[in-house]
């Protein structure tokens, strides 16, 4: 029999965190356990019905069952442009400052592909999406650890960071509301981050996935809001958390021109667009009144209530967040990250994410997911009492 040998790129790939994380889940389903699920962030509220009605009408249009453009519609290109003015007071143009992405992921992990040569240096966040690492390794560039500390706020230090390895970067990721830390950040540190792109010519590629998903009024900023900030990056958006549609695989980036021309020319080659119904129903989901949306909200706030407060009355540091629909807490003493996560899971029946899986600077943590209804996450609470 022939030997078919991977090649280096996925030889050297570890474990996708959540798939080794779905794993878990299965095994300890077909144990009959009453698992609690807090590890994956994927919203157990539905799609609002409007969005739904949409996409039924959608698929019915024979148009609509033939190729779609790269690039997106631009009716779609136009609604996003709709909300960044209506939500950012960002202004951008439809044509040459958005593209439509098989959700945020994929245009994650296409970009270091348009701009980074072997080689080459990117400037990674860390506890961080493992997409970021990955995209940067098939493209065969060098990934640069920024450790997001609980001392620094979950702020990368750029003073930290080698002025040879400033140089040689090509491309910086960051992440604001922040997965999985929950952190957010400010017009202060964004200034920094262009200062920093404008002096070593590096593109900023900022993930804003959870910009939507926050609590007690406070709305995080967008990146684009800032000036300088379309000179240097794009902002990469989903439909996923905020609208809950996750697997819908729908999304954007939107910024500098030349930025998203380079990741077109990349899925022109690897794709063909985001079916025409999806997007139609996209349109829809970014003109929803956010009075729907803030319902949304009110429910992650009381779940999120809930586990911060149930968890520091066991005794477990957790962080509070400002947004996302994550818990980031810190294991207790005699423990680390993953055998935290399988003694939760052993004998509590509480399935979390170990913080060493988004990165070696996240040892230490875990995520929780607020993706429960509030008497499961007192529940949670109450079983993991019981073990510690």
């Amino acid at each position: 029999m022939p030997h078919f040998e991977l090649a280096d790129r996925v030889k050297n790939l570890p474990p996708y965190l959540f798939a080794t994380i779905d794993m878990m889940k299965q095994e300890a389903l077909s144990k009959g356990v009453d698992l609690i699920d807090l590890s994956i962030g994927d919203p157990d509220i539905p799609t609002p019905e409007h969005i739904v009605e949409a996409m039924k009408k959608a698929v019915e249009k024979p148009s609509y069952h033939r190729y779609p453009s790269y690039e997106g519609m631009l009716s779609f290109r136009d609604a996003v442009c709709g909300w960044y003015k209506e939500r950012f007071n960002v202004v951008l143009e439809p044509r040459r400052e958005v593209i439509s992405l098989i959700g945020s992921k994929e245009g994650i992990g296409h970009i270091p592909l348009a701009f980074v040569n072997p080689g080459d240096v990117v400037l990674v966040s860390s506890p961080g999406y493992p997409v970021y690492p990955v995209g940067t390794l098939f493209a065969g560039g060098e990934g640069y650890v920024m450790p997001l500390l609980e001392k620094n706020n979950f702020l990368p230090d750029f003073s930290a960071i080698p002025v040879e390895v400033l140089k040689k970067s090509k491309l910086m990721f960051i992440n604001y509301p922040n997965n999985p830390t929950s952190a957010v950040a400010g017009s202060g540190f964004y200034e920094e981050v262009i200062r920093v792109a404008l002096q070593y010519n590096i593109i900023v590629c900022h993930d804003a996935a959870y910009s939507e998903i926050y609590y007690d009024n406070k709305k995080p900023m967008s990146f684009l809001e800032v000036k300088g900030a379309k000179d240097v990056g794009i902002e990469f958006h989903s439909l996923s958390k905020t609208y809950n549609m996750t697997g819908w695989r729908i999304g954007f980036a939107a910024g500098n021109s030349d930025i998203i021309a380079g990741l077109g020319k990349v899925k022109t080659n690897l794709d063909s667009g985001v079916f025409q119904a999806i997007q139609e129903a996209g349109i829809v989901a970014l003109n929803t009144d956010d009075s729907l949306l803030a319902g949304i909200r009110k429910t992650y706030q009381e779940r999120r209530d809930s586990l911060y407060e149930g968890l520091q009355t066991v005794g477990i540091h957790a962080i509070k967040p400002g947004a996302t629909f994550y818990l980031w807490a810190k294991v207790p003493a005699g423990f680390d990250s993953s055998g935290f996560v399988a003694h939760l899971l052993e004998k509590a029946g509480v399935l979390c994410t170990p913080g060493n899986g988004f990165g070696k600077p996240g040892e230490g943590y875990v995520r929780f997911a607020l993706t429960v209804p509030v008497m499961r996450m007192k529940e949670a609470v109450e079983r993991i009492s019981k073990v510690l």
